[in-house]
């Protein structure tokens, strides 16, 4: 009889404890939520948050939007996010910068990428490119590197890991090429178009539109392979340096004590999203490819990319400052 009165009160327990739990559950999101990105609008990085807010927005029926916090290699937006709730509202779309760059170029880094930061997914990767004004006499990488010899030449990048990139292809090359830091695609766009700045080592993803319009002319391009659409621009590869292959890529992150149910809602809705017919679109149009890593997998993958960029640092001499 005792034992039958304990079973009894433990399934009434669960029985008030359960509808709670599950209108607890049902209550994410309660507002708007904010995905902070680390880079100025226009970058590859900001279009990329936009596309899949806007999804995001339409499975949760509550309005997803973007805040631009650009400057200081990712830490201002990682900050921000580390620094709201920890309830799934501020999501960080970050960037291979700021959470597999900057633990390997910044000493004292006020964030730990791995304990203070939880994966929802992967969002895209895409290839960097070298690009000039089109009426640049800079023609490939043969001719960049010629100039180089000759005089300074300034690069425009945005983040510690177009810098580390930068670098690494100043090693490759045997030439010194002098990088200018700033805080977004967009500039570098509007500065190299004005002639104010030589060439910029930007996404391609964000590039594309400038690419195709005839604004910008893209020179060699960072992936394995050539880019499909601008099939004409060679690699780095195959121009004389086989080992250099580069992508930058995006991910959705809270913070890593956010509730797992939290997590796994966004989880699932982001593999939604990035199987969708308009992921492949979006993708298409702008140049990049979809990385659908799940939660598990985008850690595994953040893990590698640690590994590999210290590899890079080691290689091109860059110590963390």
């Amino acid at each position: 009889m005792k034992l039958a009165s304990v079973a009894f009160t433990a399934l009434t327990a669960m029985m008030i404890v359960s509808p709670a739990s599950q209108a607890q559950e049902k209550a994410f999101p309660t507002k708007t939520v904010s995905i902070v990105v680390p880079f100025t609008a226009g970058s590859g990085s900001d279009t990329s948050a936009r596309f899949f807010g806007e999804q995001l927005s339409k499975a949760f029926n509550q309005s997803f939007i973007v805040e631009n916090r650009p400057g200081a290699s990712g830490i201002i937006a990682v900050n921000t996010v580390k620094n709201a709730p920890a309830d799934g509202h501020t999501i960080l779309l970050a960037s291979n910068s700021p959470i597999a760059v900057n633990p390997v170029t910044i000493k004292n880094l006020p964030y730990d990428p791995i304990k203070d930061l939880k994966p929802i997914s992967g969002v895209t990767r895409g290839m960097n490119g070298l690009v000039v004004a089109p009426g640049s006499s800079i023609k490939n990488l043969a001719d960049l590197v010629a100039a180089a010899k000759q005089r300074e030449v300034a690069v425009g990048t945005y983040s510690d890991g177009y810098k580390l990139a930068l670098e690494w292809l100043s090693n490759q090359t045997k030439v010194k090429f002098t990088n200018v830091s700033y805080k977004g695609g967009a500039p570098i766009f509007t500065d190299v178009i004005g002639g104010h700045l030589e060439v910029g080592l930007v996404d391609m993803g964000g590039a594309a539109e400038m690419l195709k319009s005839g604004k910008l002319r893209a020179i060699a391009v960072s992936g394995e392979t050539r880019h499909r659409e601008f099939p004409d621009v060679p690699t780095i590869k195959e121009s004389g340096y086989p080992e250099y292959v580069n992508y930058s890529w995006t991910s959705f992150y809270v913070r890593a004590d956010t509730p797992d149910d939290i997590t796994k809602k966004l989880a699932d809705a982001m593999q939604k999203a990035l199987h969708s017919d308009a992921a492949k679109e979006f993708v298409k149009k702008t140049g990049g490819e979809l990385m659908p890593h799940t939660a598990e997998a985008m850690r595994e993958y953040q893990n590698t990319e640690i590994a590999r960029f210290r590899r890079i640092a080691e290689t091109a001499g860059i110590k963390p400052q």
